[in-house]
């Protein structure tokens, strides 16, 4: 096992900002024009000088790339594109000499349709792993057991000439589900996770956490009323928003399997997971279910900050106080962007004349938020959703649903790190995987840097920010004010109570202060004016205090 360079403390990811990397989009070592491992090792001192506490890394697992490594062929190596075991040993090793915590991206409610497994289970019906995935006979007139959904597009049943079957896929018909009912898959799969543990990863995120497990009894979905539907998990123009998923997800065999999967991370000294629970229906009542008991996940994220809904001082309020009350005993990991959906500077504010000033305001609401925080790459830049050409689209998701749903491939484009150099410093190829978008490559890191009022450098100091302040990082959140525009809470730690207060519009404000005595705290990069007990802050600001 790779060594720390800090002593292990059990409680690290508690507050931790944890930076996601996209390997494909990160850093290109070979000019092949793809992102690779020894791009991330060479750039990590960049997460470094970010100041975030661990990184998470999107797959990079040996995979056909239907789905962009989301579809596992062999769990325990690294995919050629991206390097080899060698370079991920090498990238652990520098990140640990930096002080960042390596989390890696683990999907084990489905694999490849390539992957050994699958190859073997439909095989024919009597083979070692033939219940090692989801089959099932078809209804007599030959249509698919149920009406389950796949959340890219049509029947989540596809059929199998060989086995006379229909297996079940929940995302592309090349991504079989797992059967994790069967005790052996569950051995497989933790097998498979003891050997990043071993190889000395800190974590993992776990990817569709609450698909692991289908009704036994295949039972149709019911419909789900028109008013309830929500864009949050498929977009608006799926018909997966139609069902209410009671059957093909979230079932209750997923707690005893959860509580497996930590007693496994619990053999080793300071190991976290966070899940991801992909349900807009019932995502805070299971993130609540996961998180209880000190004996599943430490974290988990739901799709609340990830939605199209406007982020108002109203949608945080809601969202803390909803997840309190599913999850007294959990803790909440909060993002506002990640790979699946669109940057939250285009989706929130498309329509905001100064988005410089509108990043670094949602940046410091996202900082001070109770819970974790991931920052996903090119946030910290200011970057908005890339608009891709249909000839230029790789996602499949974008390529079934286009031109309504244009696909995942607009946030998923190459980090920009040298506005001078060929493809922006990502790679030396004369094409890259995703095109660069001129206005990334003239917001790139080499423009940024140093620059005291860009994006980059104030995501660097409100990281600081945080860290100097306890109660940020780990403190007790109480609300203020909840108006149209204006939002104030505190956090609490221990004898320390600090006031956030924002300005949610691009108009000037005057906001009230809480009962009590302040003292204005600085080095976050915001101005504001004190004035009978009142903040006045112009558009987009904010302040912090600590009570006297």
């Amino acid at each position: 096992m790779t060594p720390s360079t800090s002593a292990p403390d059990k409680d690290w990811w508690r507050g931790a900002v944890i930076y996601q990397i996209y390997p494909r989009s990160y850093q290109d070592s070979n000019g092949d024009g793809i992102g690779d491992l020894k791009g991330i090792t060479a750039r990590l001192p960049h997460v470094a000088a970010l100041g975030a506490d661990a990184i998470w890394i999107s797959p990079f697992f040996t995979s056909p790339m239907k789905d962009f490594g989301y579809d596992v062929s062999n769990y325990v190596d690294v995919d050629p594109m991206f390097g080899s075991i060698a370079d991920f040993d090498a990238m652990i090793a520098e990140a640990h000499r930096l002080n960042i915590k390596v989390m890696i991206d683990l999907v084990i409610s489905h694999t490849s349709d390539q992957h050994e497994w699958f190859v073997e289970s439909r095989s024919s019906r009597i083979n070692s792993k033939s219940d090692w995935y989801v089959w099932s006979d078809p209804k007599p007139d030959g249509t698919p057991p149920n009406n389950w959904l796949s959340i890219f597009g049509g029947s989540a049943w596809h059929w199998d000439p060989t086995r006379m079957q229909y297996y079940m896929h929940n995302f592309l018909a090349s991504q079989p589900d797992l059967n994790m009912h069967n005790p052996q898959v569950q051995n497989a799969v933790l097998d498979a996770t003891r050997f990043w543990l071993e190889r000395g990863v800190d974590g993992f995120r776990l990817d569709t956490i609450n698909f692991y497990f289908h009704d036994k009894l295949l039972r149709d979905n019911p419909a789900l009323a028109p008013e309830r539907r929500n864009a949050s998990t498929a977009p608006a123009v799926n018909p997966y928003n139609f069902q209410d998923h009671l059957y093909d997800k979230n079932q209750p065999e997923n707690l005893e399997f959860l509580k497996r999967f930590r007693a496994l991370l619990e053999e080793y000294p300071a190991i976290a997971a966070v899940g991801e629970v992909g349900d807009s229906q019932y995502g805070l009542e299971i993130v609540g279910q996961y998180t209880s008991g000190n004996d599943k996940m430490q974290m988990c994220y739901a799709f609340e900050f990830l939605a199209p809904e406007p982020l108002t001082p109203k949608v945080v309020a809601k969202t803390q106080e909803a997840f309190a009350a599913a999850a007294p005993e959990g803790w909440a990991c909060w993002a506002f962007s990640n790979h699946d959906v669109v940057r939250h500077v285009s989706r929130w504010g498309a329509n905001v004349a100064d988005r410089i000033a509108f990043a670094k305001l949602m940046a410091a609401i996202l900082m001070t938020q109770r819970g974790s925080v991931c920052i996903y790459q090119g946030e910290e830049l200011g970057l908005t959703e890339a608009d891709i050409a249909f000839e230029d689209l790789q996602d499949p998701y974008g390529i079934q649903f286009w031109p309504e749903f244009k696909g995942r491939d607009g946030c998923r484009t190459p980090m920009v790190w040298d506005s001078a150099a060929q493809q922006a410093g990502f790679s030396t190829a004369t094409k890259t995987w995703l095109p660069i978008p001129v206005e990334h490559a003239i917001n790139a890191v080499s423009v940024q840097e140093g620059k005291d009022d860009s994006v980059l450098e104030h995501y660097r100091r409100f990281l600081a920010f945080r860290r100097a302040h306890p109660a940020l990082v780990k403190g007790d959140m109480e609300f203020h004010t909840i108006g149209e525009t204006a939002l104030a809470y505190t956090r609490t730690l221990a004898n320390e109570t600090l006031l956030c207060v924002f300005n949610m519009s691009a108009e000037p404000a005057r906001i009230p202060l809480p009962e009590g005595s302040w003292n204005v705290l600085e080095d976050h990069g915001f101005i504001s004016k004190i004035e009978d007990h009142a903040v006045e802050l112009p558009a987009w600001g904010a302040y912090f205090a600590r009570h006297a």
